[in-house]
């Protein structure tokens, strides 16, 4: 390890005019900055981070308000790929796929110095160097709230096919959300059916959990193991100096609704906070029935919002953070941050945790809104039934992760360029076996078993749409009437078969994969190519076709 601090990815948040601000409201323009930065906050090297800080800044809006956030490139450091991608996870692109974000699924990268202007339901702009105008339909915001979060989705294993690099091979991935550009996103509903629950709710109660890596993962053999747990971007490792930890201030007496958000690349986590209760009120975007629970197992990819009363003595509260790899104790501080009371001494607790009487249970979760199951009450009750398997061979190096015996391999040509290009069924889409066409307007019921290896479980998400769990892990039994609804599933171990419904109502093309991004990038992943003739009818920018040859003409050091 270099002594010096290495270059990190970060991403900066300020409006057009200069001033740096993190929430804003309707039609204002933010640029978020992707560019690189020599920072650490544990006494090593990390890689990638957002808004010059990690985790990234939050960008924040009122439900219905015109969001417009320009994606500025500007990474120079060959330790890290110079393009990006941003996806923002949990938003649904209604008639407007090509602003997903993912690449090589939806879109090519971002190139170095280019930009591209987010503007749900209303427009993007892609700016830089080429003056190329990318406009059309985002998301309807007007139609969700919650919270969500952004997050680089660079398919940085199709660099390892590029002719023109003997460098960059599968090996030698780079997963650039991992290297730290990850951050927030808040759609806050001033009709909150759940507002009376609470008193305090903004940018000071989002909690986000997220594992640090010592070195960027460009050049890193796979499987790449992270080394801190971080809380709200700080965190301490075993053996490690004693860094600052995250501090949460609250007031006695006062209700709070925390946004707890997991970036993780990798691990989950168990998630409490000594002698508090919380109350579940939103799983992923979705509002729920009040849960209360002492500790919440959150996978990578998902979100909770909770209401925590400050009812207990002034004092200094253990938050807990248990990931499921790594360190699993919490000595001297790691996997922790601190709950600190109004009035409270500036030290670290002393609090001990108590035994859990109460985990979350994910088929204890309900939607709030009566939200009917489509399809018949019964397992194979819908009109097309998918059965994926999960394959993981360990034994090769790096090892090989597949969906029904196929490994998911991104191609040079992205899935929706190809659709518009002419493409009309599965089977013509390249690579061949990582595509299911789906049909418009119709209930789909896929089913994930537990795979049983040791790298799982592993937890899913679906671009594009919300679905309903009707059979969740660690359960034999069918809910058809009430499930939890969410985009991001865990699918369980040997013996599960974690099975969700969703209506084909977003054409696009979605992409279905483990949310831990070293099994994506060895291939745990399927596209989805909802209304393949419905896409075709949508209208993309004028210039979206620009972003594939521009991405093409670059060098090897130029990607």
């Amino acid at each position: 390890m270099s002594s010096r601090t290495r270059s990190a990815l970060f991403a900066a948040l300020s409006l057009f005019s200069g001033v740096t601000y993190a929430g804003f409201g309707p039609g204002s323009v933010q640029n978020l900055v992707v560019a690189n930065k020599e920072v650490s906050f544990d006494g090593f090297s990390p890689a990638v981070l957002a808004g010059g800080t990690f985790p990234g800044p939050p960008i924040t809006a009122n439900k219905g308000d015109t969001l417009l956030v320009n994606v500025e490139d500007q990474l120079s450091d060959p330790t890290f790929f110079r393009s990006t991608s941003i996806h923002w996870h949990g938003i649904f692109q209604n008639k407007s796929a090509w602003s997903d974000g993912t690449s090589f699924v939806t879109q090519c990268p971002i190139a170095a110095n280019n930009s591209f202007l987010w503007r749900p339901g209303m427009s993007l702009l892609l700016l830089g160097k080429q003056q190329a105008i990318f406009s059309g339909h985002l998301a309807h915001s007007s139609r969700q709230a919650g919270t969500f979060w952004y997050h680089s989705h660079l398919g940085t294993s199709w660099f390892a096919r590029r002719p023109r690099t003997e460098l960059l091979t599968k090996r030698f991935p780079a997963m650039q959300y991992c290297d730290g550009l990850r951050g927030p996103l808040i759609i806050y509903d001033p009709n909150d059916p759940h507002k009376n629950l609470y008193d305090v709710d903004n940018e000071s109660t989002i909690i986000s959990l997220a594992d640090w890596f010592h070195s960027p993962t460009r050049g890193a053999l796979l499987p790449l193991f992270y080394t801190t747990n971080t809380i709200n971007g700080k965190g301490r490792f075993a053996g490690g100096p004693d860094a600052d930890l995250a501090v949460i201030s609250v007031t006695h007496g006062t209700r709070y609704r925390f946004r707890l958000i997991s970036m993780s690349c990798e691990p989950n986590f168990i998630f409490s906070i000594d002698g508090h209760s919380m109350t579940i009120i939103e799983a992923d975007g979705v509002s729920t029935q009040p849960l209360t629970v002492e500790s919440i197992q959150i996978f990578a990819g998902q979100r909770y919002s909770f209401v925590l009363t400050a009812n207990q003595p002034v004092n200094n509260y253990w938050i807990r953070s248990l990931p499921n790899i790594g360190t699993a104790n919490f000595t001297n501080g790691v996997n922790s941050a601190i709950l600190r009371y109004s009035g409270a001494k500036a030290v670290d607790p002393t609090t001990q945790q108590s035994k859990c009487n109460k985990p979350l249970i994910e088929t204890e979760l309900h939607p709030l809104v009566p939200t009917p199951v489509p399809g018949l009450p019964h397992p194979g009750g819908a009109d097309v039934t998918i059965n994926l398997n999960i394959g993981a061979d360990l034994s090769q190096s790096p090892p090989v992760f597949s969906m029904n015996g196929v490994q998911y391999e991104p191609p040079t040509v992205p899935a929706l360029l190809q659709i518009l290009s002419g493409a009309q069924q599965a089977s013509q889409l390249l690579p061949t076996g990582s595509y299911f066409s789906l049909p418009s307007n119709k209930v789909i019921e896929i089913s994930i078993p537990g795979s049983g290896d040791p790298t799982g479980p592993h937890p899913f998400h679906l671009h594009g749409h919300t679905f309903s769990v009707v059979r969740s892990a660690n359960s034999s039994s069918y809910n058809y009437i009430n499930p939890v609804v969410r985009d991001v599933v865990n699918t369980g171990t040997a013996g599960d078969n974690m099975t969700f419904r969703f209506v084909t109502d977003n054409a696009g093309p979605w992409f279905l994969h483990c949310h831990i991004d070293a099994h994506l990038q060895l291939g745990l992943a399927v596209v989805l190519a909802e209304n393949v003739a419905g896409i075709q009818q949508e209208t993309e920018p004028s210039d979206w076709n620009n972003l594939c040859p521009i991405f093409n003409s670059l060098d090897a050091d130029q990607l």
